[in-house]
């Protein structure tokens, strides 16, 4: 089980972490929160209807990596699409967010309860139940959209080049979580599947 997902039955998935691992996904997934920015704190006494018409931005992040996770929903070939994906943006954009916040702060506290309930042992058994699995799986794959963005990767040919670098490279530790991640997100999936 070792680094890689097991189903749990009624769809749940379990992987044996050791605390570096911990420490490191801990890590990446508060990293990823602050990349994606604070939510909007509902104020006390507002009309919670109010929030779900909110308005979010109408322009592409300016970070890559944000614009990874964040994409226009259209191209931008004319005026038409580009006014059609910036009011996408603007009603949708603010709920991604949201979650993404959501899959990552999962990530942070299955982890902490598992390292809780280790403490002293050098590791655990993480045990996620089936919306655990789909917050991490999202998690996930948001890590390594970032990471991947950072890494100037384009397709799947890439994993050959980011193989291939040498120790030497300051890369190397990017590509390795890069691709660690790849291998958990794979059996995560396969986990998930019937």
């Amino acid at each position: 089980m070792a680094g890689h997902f097991e189903a749990l039955p009624g769809g749940g998935a379990a992987v044996a972490l050791d605390e570096v691992e911990i420490s490191i996904l801990r890590s990446l997934a508060v990293q990823l929160m602050e990349l994606i920015g604070p939510g909007d704190e509902p104020v006390e006494g507002e009309d919670p209807l109010a929030a779900l018409f909110a308005e979010g931005p109408s322009e592409p992040p300016s970070d890559p990596a944000l614009r990874r996770l964040f994409p226009d929903a259209y191209g931008d070939d004319t005026d038409e699409l580009r006014q059609a994906a910036a009011d996408f943006r603007r009603f949708t954009e603010n709920d991604l967010r949201a979650r993404k916040r959501e899959d990552a702060l999962t990530v942070v506290r299955t982890l902490d309860a598992v390292a809780s309930a280790a403490a002293g042992e050098g590791g655990g058994v993480l045990k996620l139940t089936a919306d655990e699995s789909r917050c991490w799986l999202g998690a996930l794959n948001d890590l390594r959209l970032t990471i991947g963005t950072r890494l100037d990767v384009k397709d799947d040919d890439e994993s050959e080049r980011l193989y291939r670098l040498p120790d030497s490279d300051p890369r190397k530790p990017m590509v390795m979580a890069y691709l660690w991640l790849g291998g958990l997100q794979e059996s995560l999936v396969g986990t998930l599947m019937p």
